[in-house]
């Protein structure tokens, strides 16, 4: 009886065991998904916020661009006294909201320094922005040119102008910069390692230590293969013997043979296989 009552406690306690170890495995899931979730949003957040600033900028040439046009209207008869109010009034306007794109720009400048944005569409949108700015640079100077050959005195506005330039091009640069420290962040967010060997070979290795797989830190991190775990999802073993020894959802990967009966490891839910580790240790023989 004594000894019936001994096993029934020791079912008992590895049955408690295996729910708290699922229980952790969920948590440390629902965790991960929560914070990829969280960038997501950010991200998301953040393209709002940069768009909305590229459009007033358009918004500002667009209006520069209608000032522009009033002037050619008024410079019909530039001896007119209002014609020549209106002229420099319309030329105030173009300084003023040229300015007012300098500043926007820069407070665009500040949003990509701590945005974490990686689109292709966003520099082809700054390359753009550039090339207008250029354009109307040039139509600026020009317009000032031929003012100035009839004696209309305008407020010289290059350094505002170049200035302006020089901040869209060292935007462009940073921004390129900037997109390429993302990628690597998320080249390595999603970065997964495995390996597989015999049971001899890879306690050589100290991942696999009495009986436990990736328990101390010291195993060999340089006998794991690196993926990327969005296009990595076939592993070949090599072996007609195949056994996971790390833990991974169960309905997310399946074991599989090929021609030659030798076993595959195809994940079919990378984002639930990779879920609660990014280190995957098979046995095979």
């Amino acid at each position: 009886m004594k000894k019936l009552f001994f096993l029934a406690a020791c079912v008992s306690l590895m049955a408690a065991s295996c729910t708290g170890n699922k229980n952790n495995n969920d948590n440390s899931a629902a965790a991960e998904r929560d914070s990829l979730q969280r960038i997501i949003d950010n991200k998301d957040q953040e393209l709002n916020e940069i768009m909305g600033t590229f459009n007033e900028i358009q918004d500002g040439f667009r209006r520069i661009n209608e000032a522009e046009g009033r002037i050619a209207v008024a410079d019909g008869n530039p001896e007119s006294a209002s014609n020549k109010e209106a002229i420099r009034e319309n030329m105030e306007f173009i300084q003023s909201t040229m300015a007012q794109n300098r500043d926007m720009i820069a407070k665009l400048k500040d949003k990509l320094r701590t945005s974490s944005i990686n689109a292709d569409k966003l520099k082809e949108t700054i390359d753009k922005l550039t090339q207008d700015l250029e354009t109307q640079k040039q139509r600026i100077q020009e317009l000032e040119i031929q003012l100035a050959e009839k004696d209309i005195v305008i407020a010289q506005q290059d350094e505002a102008i170049n200035s302006l330039n020089n901040d869209v091009e060292n935007l462009a640069a940073e921004n390129n910069s900037k997109n390429q420290t993302v990628a690597a962040q998320d080249k390595q967010l999603n970065t997964a390692w495995f390996v597989f060997g015999t049971k001899s070979e890879l306690k050589e290795q100290k991942i696999l230590q009495n009986g436990d797989v990736l328990k101390s830190g010291n195993f060999n991190k340089d006998y794991f293969t690196k993926i990327d775990i969005r296009y990595d999802k076939v592993i070949k073993l090599y072996s007609k013997s195949a056994k996971l020894l790390t833990n991974h959802p169960a309905g997310s990967y399946k074991l599989i043979k090929d021609t030659k009966g030798q076993y595959m490891v195809e994940i079919t839910n990378p984002t639930e296989f990779w879920s609660v580790s990014k280190y995957l240790v098979i046995q095979v023989r």
